[in-house]
Formats: C-alpha cells, sequence, structure tokens
C-alpha cells in the first residue's frame, strides 16, 4: 500500500499546508497521481472507511463561529443532528465521505474549521490547497451574514484563484427567529457573484444537495 504524496506549495515551509495526516490516510492502494492539487489514480484507491473512489476533493467549511459548520458536517457524514449544547470547533477537523457522481466515485475530504479570530493564522495555511469552501452563515443572525465579505475576503487571499465558492444560509428550521431576509440575501449575492443555497442541518434540508454540487 502507498500512501499519497501531496504538492507543497510553492515558497510555503507551512507544516500545516494540507499534507493529509498519515494515520489518517493510511489505507490507499493503487498508484496515485496529482493533478491541479486532485488525487487522482491509476486504479480505483481504498478510502479508510473502507470504499474505493476514483478521485478526491478537498473542501472547507468556513464562516463564522456557531453557523452550523460542525453540524452540517455530521448531518451529511452520518445522518444526524447534534443536538444539545453548542461546543465550537477547536483548531481544525476533518472527515472523509465518497459519493457517487455521474459513475465515479468522489472522496470529498471535509475540513471543519473553527471559526474564532484566534484560529485564523491555523485556517490560513489549509486554504491554499482546497478546491471547494463552503461559506456558511446563520440566517438567523445578520452579524453573520454582514461577515460574508470579510470571509470573501480572506478567501480570495488565501485560497487557489479557481476554488468553487458556495455560500449557505444554514439554520432555516427556525423560521419565526430569521433576521436576514431572503430577498434581501439574494440582491447581496448579486454583488459577491457565488452560488446561494438555504441548508438545515437539523432536518437535513439541501445538506447532501449542496456537497453533491460541489462534487460535480
Amino acid at each position: 500500500m502507498s500512501r499519497k504524496k501531496s504538492q507543497k506549495s510553492k515558497g510555503s515551509s507551512s507544516p500545516a499546508s494540507s499534507s493529509i495526516p498519515p494515520s489518517k490516510e493510511n489505507g490507499k492502494v493503487g498508484t496515485e497521481s496529482q493533478s491541479n492539487g486532485m488525487a487522482m489514480s491509476g486504479r480505483p484507491s481504498l478510502s479508510n472507511s473502507g470504499e474505493f473512489y476514483d478521485i478526491a476533493f478537498k473542501v472547507m467549511l468556513v464562516g463564522d463561529s456557531g453557523v452550523g459548520k460542525t453540524c452540517l458536517l455530521v448531518r451529511f457524514k452520518d445522518g444526524a443532528f447534534l443536538a444539545g449544547s453548542f461546543i465550537s470547533t477547536v483548531g481544525i477537523d476533518f472527515r472523509n465521505k465518497v459519493l457517487n457522481v455521474d459513475g465515479v466515485k468522489v472522496k470529498l475530504q471535509i475540513w471543519d474549521t473553527a471559526g474564532q479570530e484566534r484560529f485564523r493564522s491555523v485556517t490560513h495555511a489549509y486554504y491554499r490547497d482546497a478546491h471547494a469552501l463552503l461559506l456558511l452563515y446563520d440566517i438567523t443572525s445578520k452579524t453573520s451574514f454582514d461577515n460574508i465579505q470579510a470571509w470573501l475576503t480572506e478567501i480570495h487571499e488565501y485560497a487557489k484563484k479557481d476554488v468553487v465558492i458556495m455560500l449557505l444560509g444554514n439554520k432555516v428550521r427556525r423560521k419565526a427567529e430569521i433576521s436576514v431576509l431572503y430577498n434581501v440575501t439574494i440582491c447581496v449575492l448579486q454583488e459577491y457573484g457565488v452560488p446561494f443555497m438555504e441548508t438545515s442541518a437539523k432536518s437535513g434540508l439541501n445538506v447532501d444537495l449542496a456537497f453533491t454540487a460541489i462534487a460535480k
């Protein structure tokens, strides 16, 4: 069995630059190569969950603390909702899931990032190798919506120019508490030029659809 070799960004010596932790990725078979940061194999590889895949993409979840990034990831990966007290992500964490997209087995390595300012320097190191970014805000929190521009500025500074970006308005289940109107959101997003979708980690609304869309 061989381990996946990750490309190092030119001019960067940061040890956090998206090399996949060896302890998590020892289950690969076959010979893999890198194409524009994508893991591609001459024959199907084996993920650490025991599923074969043809190609792998790195996806990052970003946004303010408390917007539901971890809950969205758990809903997508495990089909469950994290109920109970809110616990902030410390630093960064990731999970894998293999999707069947038009007959191709696509492994998404999804990185869940901390939204707090003190962890931003850690998060920045992971931007440069990401193929897609899901930027979340809480539709019941105007502050998280207003911070979208700051997040996009950060993304454009640290991520690749061809990175796929999608904005997700999370927590749509709480209609009675909505403070960010849908039509206002659409008008603002026309200025940003990024695709938008409303999601609910609790009910699962559009969660699978969002991840499938970026996998395509």
